[in-house]
């Protein structure tokens, strides 16, 4: 049986991970300080996303602990049922950690379109898993392919075509 969310177990769980994140973000700005602060493109450095996070993780993880010591967050009311399952799902993990391995194993050779189209197309099938929807067939299959196509596609081309940056292809000519 869980403690209830109001409780001084669930709080102190609470403030835990709140220190826990301003941790995280304390450790992210030690490590952007070691990062080139030299002005790219419009006076934008290498540094200025990693402080960017740093301040944004910190912000949430002052917030969070915040709400920890103010009543905890059922006290705010943003405790809300989960709509999942009381158990983990590993053959839907086991879906999606495919998806991942195969877009990282797939890249170099199948390129940057279809590598991702697959990652999308085994995640789809695991998170429809979760849910418990294990239908589809041949259909579903093909519909989740296309919509993996055509999620990939344009952001291969916006980032080689537009922001010049290097990706893996399956072709010489650069449009896929």
């Amino acid at each position: 049986m869980t403690a209830p969310l109001h409780s001084t177990h669930s709080r102190g769980v609470q403030a835990a991970l709140g220190a826990g994140v301003l941790l995280l973000a304390l450790a992210l700005a030690w490590g952007a300080r070691s990062i080139s602060d030299d002005a790219g493109y419009a006076g934008v450095g290498p540094s200025f996303l990693p402080w960017a996070m740093a301040a944004a993780l910190g912000l949430c993880g002052a917030l969070l602990l915040w709400q920890a010591l103010a009543g905890g967050w059922a006290a705010h009311g943003e405790v809300v049922e989960g709509s999942g399952a009381a158990r983990g799902d590993w053959v839907a993990l086991a879906w999606v950690a495919a998806g991942i391995v195969a877009n990282a194993a797939l890249i170099e050779t199948a390129g940057f379109v279809l590598s991702n189209a697959l990652c999308y197309l085994l995640a789809v099938r695991g998170l429809r898993w979760a849910e418990g929807r294990r239908d589809g067939g041949l259909r579903q299959l093909a519909q989740d392919a296309a919509v993996g196509l055509a999620i990939a596609a344009p952001a291969f081309w916006l980032f080689t075509k537009f922001l010049a940056i290097n990706l893996p292809g399956l072709t010489g000519s650069g449009w896929i």
